[in-house]
């Protein structure tokens, strides 16, 4: 049995894209903040953290999104830690319309616990174990699934190069966990552009493509002037559905420092509802 916390958003304006929907990048800031406060509401601050030496870093992020939210939206995110092992800790989270109780996402993600100063793992102390699981931990549900293997590309990889800059910098002194989710939706949206499909052509064609879901894998962390280079590619494209695939890799070194992949629907940008993707779309897109 876990300590469940509770926190409400409500969706702003500078929160929405075009189509007046939350950016994904808003859900994952919920959820971030939401972490933080059921730490910090059961003892475990900055203060504690600063302390101790320590720091939690983001390795692994997953999210369905079920419905989209939109502006003056009031989001109810419910966090739990699902299991603690060594040095890795997985926190749940659910997020429901605050008034209808509808759920419009569910997440989770994998945190590791560092030390500040190597930078390396460190065991989880007994006292947060104790604290965030009533029972202790059980040793259930620990195996940590591993990211999907992308399929080498057999099309079109576009690339985006761009430089971090110190908006994207947080007070860990290296890019934010959700920046690079928004690395990946600017290159998706450059590489739609790029064969022809830009937001204005498919707005009048009726057709948006919306995520289902999204799987991030941290690996190095990116730090203020770091030159990137973004690639994404497309596979499995059928007339409903597509998957792409992105890779953030510093130019300097050629680390890949974060991997992700996108489940993508094809939806009428006025309803949300689903709808066969154009051929042209298709072929564009996977060619």
């Amino acid at each position: 049995m876990s300590i469940e916390y509770e926190r409400t958003f409500r969706v702003r304006h500078y929160e929405c894209d075009a189509y007046e929907d939350a950016f994904y990048t808003s859900y994952l800031r919920y959820t971030q903040e939401t972490a933080m406060d059921a730490s910090t509401s059961l003892g475990f601050g900055g203060d504690w953290y600063a302390e101790q030496g320590t720091i939690w870093l983001v390795r692994d992020t997953e999210i369905e999104y079920l419905h989209p939210l939109r502006y003056g939206d009031s989001v109810v995110v419910k966090t739990w830690v699902e299991n603690v092992r060594m040095v890795m800790s997985k926190r749940a989270y659910e997020l429901r319309l605050s008034d209808t109780g509808q759920v419009i996402a569910r997440a989770a993600t994998d945190w590791a616990y560092l030390d500040i100063k190597t930078g390396k793992p460190t065991r989880i102390p007994d006292e947060f174990t104790q604290l965030f699981l009533t029972t202790g931990g059980d040793g259930s549900n620990n195996a940590r699934e591993r990211f999907p293997e992308p399929p080498a590309p057999k099309g079109r990889v576009f690339k985006q190069h761009r430089r971090v800059g110190w908006r994207d910098v947080d007070p860990a002194q290296h890019v934010n966990n959700t920046v690079y989710l928004a690395y990946a939706e600017d290159c998706a949206v450059e590489a739609a552009m790029g064969v022809g499909w830009p937001p204005e052509r498919m707005r009048a064609e009726g057709v948006w493509l919306v995520a289902r879901k999204h799987r991030i894998e941290y690996r190095q962390s990116a730090v203020l002037a770091d030159e990137l280079e973004v690639a994404t590619w497309v596979s499995g494209a059928e007339p409903g559905r597509l998957l792409r695939h992105y890779t953030i890799t510093r130019v300097s070194d050629g680390a890949v420092l974060a991997r992700a992949r996108a489940e993508l629907a094809c939806v009428d940008p006025g309803t949300r509802q689903p709808k066969p993707m154009p051929d042209a779309l298709c072929r564009a897109l996977s060619e």
